[in-house]
């Protein structure tokens, strides 16, 4: 318990140091940089640092408590941007949940499958990787109309369907390494011990795949988020962070601070969805032992 304990903190740490030269770098070239950004052979490669364009972090963090300006937004002018990007999150983060637990459940089955059969995993896995290199923003649309004409589909059916299509890839593949990680030493005692497919797959395969699944689990739950985001602003779904930041970038008020508080709300979503794996970790953390004592 000490050592993940220090072990956390550690990773806190970083973060933070992270987080703070990352502020820093902004700060520096925003007061330093060319005003129209730093262009290479004739292209930008490093953007302007106007006020329109890259606005002070103290700009942005005064955004947070701006009041709401309305418009397109369904919120009242007695309401702050916080208001606004927290009441979004929730949508967003409900939506999230759904898609990913539904490509949990897919990434684990098509893993299963991979692992009972090699034939599975020649057929299969090449078409797991496909799929992730179809355009999400293009995708997006047509899965919106595919639940059009059902009276039991709702709007946000459709985004938790393309969240679910982000997060099922890296279940599928950190699974299926990890119910092939084994040594050859530990699959023959089972060979050896008459030990059946459901008992090796329960005591060997399944706690040796831990360490291989949790990490797939917080790319999931991040690429959850992002489709999550990515499909309300396709679809048009309101109240959610994707039509947030869609409704901001529309305003005609001249400060996109509020704009830069939307994205950092989405930032905070997928963190925050990545981190909730954490309880998952905690609850199979004798496997992580195990998996380093062998």
């Amino acid at each position: 318990m000490r050592v993940r304990t220090g072990r956390w903190a550690g990773r806190a740490v970083l973060v933070a140091i992270a987080l703070a030269a990352l502020g820093a770098i902004w700060e520096v070239y925003k007061d330093w940089g060319p005003t129209d950004g730093v262009k290479l052979f004739g292209e930008r490669i490093l953007p302007r640092t106007t006020a329109a364009a890259m606005p002070h972090l103290a700009d942005i963090w005064h955004a947070f408590g701006k009041p709401e300006i309305g418009g397109a937004i369904s919120f009242g002018s007695t309401n702050t941007v916080l208001d606004s990007v927290v009441d979004a999150g929730v949508h967003t983060l409900r939506w999230a949940a759904v898609g990913f637990a539904i490509g949990v459940v897919v990434g684990m089955l098509l893993a299963l499958l991979m692992n009972r059969l090699a034939v599975f995993e020649r057929a299969l896995m090449p078409y797991v990787v496909l799929s992730q290199t179809v355009p999400l923003i293009a995708l997006a649309p047509l899965v919106a109309k595919w639940g059009q004409g059902w009276s039991f589909w709702d709007r946000w059916m459709s985004v938790s369907v393309i969240a679910a299509y982000l997060a099922f890839f890296p279940v599928a593949v950190g699974m299926a390494r990890g119910l092939s990680s084994p040594s050859a030493v530990h699959a023959d005692y089972f060979r050896c011990s008459a030990a059946g497919w459901w008992q090796t797959l329960v005591r060997l395969k399944l706690p040796s795949s831990v360490p291989f699944l949790i990490p797939s689990l917080r790319l999931a739950a991040a690429g959850a988020v992002v489709g999550t985001i990515v499909a309300e602003i396709s679809t048009g779904l309101p109240d959610g962070v994707g039509k947030l930041i869609l409704d901001y970038s529309q305003q005609a008020t001249g400060d996109p601070s509020r704009l830069y508080a939307a994205v950092i709300g989405a930032a905070v979503l997928g963190l925050a969805a990545a981190a909730a794996v954490t309880v998952v970790d905690l609850a199979l953390w004798r496997y992580h032992r195990g998996a380093t004592s062998r």
